[in-house]
């Protein structure tokens, strides 16, 4: 399934005729929601066990889009806004890979991504 495609269902569960659940939440009332999901993709990292990790992955995945649709519905921001923002800063903060900086261990390149997250912050 593509990524458009499971938009499209949240459309669906978040529509007139969808879910009175998920139509019912808001981004306070999912909060505990994504604090579990987190919680549950961290201990499937500590246990190693790889379906669980992807298992958990899907279900904070699934957080991040109902976030994002609701904030689309209140005219916010959408999911792409999220993606694209999210580019930008990774690009932005690896110099070393995109940029002119130099990083030949991953120590320097930690203190380059420091240093170039600390001068985004300060903008």
């Amino acid at each position: 399934m593509k990524i458009e495609e499971f938009m499209g269902i949240m459309d669906v569960l978040l529509g007139k005729n969808g879910c009175p659940w998920d139509r019912a939440q808001t981004h306070k009332s999912l909060r505990e929601c994504m604090v579990e999901e987190c919680g549950e993709a961290v201990e499937a990292i500590d246990s190693g066990d790889m379906e669980a990790l992807k298992e958990e992955l899907g279900d904070v995945l699934l957080q991040v889009v109902f976030h994002a649709k609701l904030a689309e519905k209140a005219g916010h921001f959408t999911f792409y806004d999220i993606v694209e923002a999210l580019g930008k800063k990774i690009v932005d903060r690896h110099s070393h890979v995109f940029g002119e900086d130099k990083a030949a261990t991953a120590d320097e390149a930690m203190a380059i991504w420091q240093k170039n997250k600390a001068k985004s912050v300060g903008q």
